[in-house]
């Protein structure tokens, strides 16, 4: 057996480990009672949601946009391998299942009455309260970048209108032009989305502009599963330069007029610029008191509670999840978790230790993917990987074998979707 087949074996058998501890919650779930409101209606809330609409909970969800627009695998539609509206879903099926969903924007939280005040002056009671707001852009990190500049620089780091504005730039570009894509330090969302995002640009600029140039900019040394890309991009893409922090790679300045990137060590001229700008938690989370001075949201890593915050749960891309990275597949994990936990603290019962999930499929190619598994579990507070258990697709697969992990990962996109929002 080799190493990454013994690393898979493990996370399966975590996963069934997993699925069991979520079957023995259910009963826990159905027997209680409570309302709880539950703010954002990505991969975290509405999974949270349905798990605790499905045990018998007063559930409502808070979200103020009647389509969602899914950020994993967006970065196909920048190179024209699909049309945005695949991205996209509705609550129609939440609401079927009988979940009250509001489409409003929550502004207040009084954590002491434990109430939600909402956009249109409604007021929301509830026994535990579930944040999942996502992120937020810090456009006030990077002088000379702010939402204005976005409209020019597009960060495309929230799917939708960014996502098509940066297609369409790519696209009018003449061939012989240069891309350039500045990414932050961490923590941000989707750790190996930047570079599964140069891959596919840079696929659609062989495919379609040979004389055309990528460079990303990094304000990293080191990136999620490295090698793999690094490897498959000096196979396919000899136009994609990667330039690390350590040689000069990290922007720390945007000159919109000129089109231009600065870094420590010089200035980067762009036809079509993407700026990936430093990220933190929904603003909600910081108007719940829940961020702390890095502007995420720590947490028991058994509950999802707030640490700052009693009775507020923090689940997604806005928590501090230790070696957990902020993926999708993490963010549907940990709403299994939390639900489950919250059902438990309601029936006046321990919630039970959990083993969480990761893993994130990267396209480097339309038929060309690589993985990263992980699996996770509470020490001394803080969510650490589980010794043995995931790794990356070995780096020396066949063709076949990476056209395979592709085909998986347009499998994991579909299934994903439809548990839920289908």
């Amino acid at each position: 057996m080799t190493r990454a087949s013994f690393n898979r074996r493990a996370v399966l058998q975590a996963g069934a480990a997993l699925s069991a501890a979520a079957a023995l919650a259910r009963p826990a779930i159905a027997q209680s009672a409570g309302r709880v409101v539950v703010i954002g209606g990505g991969f975290a809330g509405a999974t949270c949601a349905r798990e605790l609409k499905r045990g018998g909970f007063d559930v409502t969800l808070v979200e103020p946009s009647a389509i969602y627009t899914a950020c994993p695998f967006s970065n196909g539609v920048l190179a024209g391998l699909r049309p945005l509206s695949r991205q996209q879903f509705t609550y129609d099926a939440l609401k079927t299942d009988g979940l009250a969903v509001v489409a409003q924007r929550a502004t207040k939280i009084d954590g002491q009455q434990k109430r939600v005040s909402l956009s249109d002056g409604t007021i929301l009671g509830y026994d535990r309260l579930v944040l999942a707001p996502g992120i937020d852009l810090r456009f006030d990190a990077l002088p000379g970048y702010s939402e204005d500049v976005a409209q020019i620089m597009p960060h495309a780091w929230k799917a939708g209108e960014q996502t098509s504005l940066l297609r369409s730039q790519i696209e009018a570009m003449p061939d012989g032009g240069t891309v350039i894509i500045s990414v932050p330090a961490n923590p941000y969302r989707c750790p190996p989305g930047p570079y599964e995002r140069a891959s596919l640009i840079a696929y659609y600029l062989r495919t379609q502009k040979p004389r055309a140039k990528l460079i990303v900019l990094d304000a990293k040394d080191t990136f999620s599963k490295q090698g793999l890309f690094q490897a498959a991009w000096k196979a396919l893409y000899p136009n994609l330069e990667w330039v690390s922090m350590s040689s000069g790679g990290k922007v720390i300045e945007v000159d919109v007029g000129q089109r231009v990137l600065v870094t420590e060590f010089g200035r980067h001229k762009a036809d079509v610029a993407n700026v990936i700008p430093p990220q933190r938690a929904g603003e909600i989370a910081a108007l719940a008191g829940a961020t702390d001075r890095s502007g995420w949201c720590p947490i028991d890593p058994v509950t999802f509670e707030s640490r700052q915050q009693a009775g507020i749960h923090i689940i997604g891309d806005a928590c501090i999840a230790g070696g957990m990275p902020k993926s999708a597949f993490a963010a549907n994990a940990q709403a299994k978790v939390c639900a489950a936990a919250i059902a438990s603290l309601l029936g006046g019962q321990a919630p039970q230790t959990p083993k969480l999930i990761n893993t994130c499929y990267s396209l480097v190619a339309p038929d060309y993917g690589i993985t990263v598994a992980g699996v996770y579990r509470p020490v001394n507070g803080v969510l650490t990987d589980v010794e043995g258990a995931g790794g990356v697709s070995p780096a020396d697969s066949s063709p076949s074998f990476r056209s395979l992990e592709a085909s998986h990962a347009d499998a994991w996109f579909r299934t994903i979707t439809d548990e839920v929002f289908g």
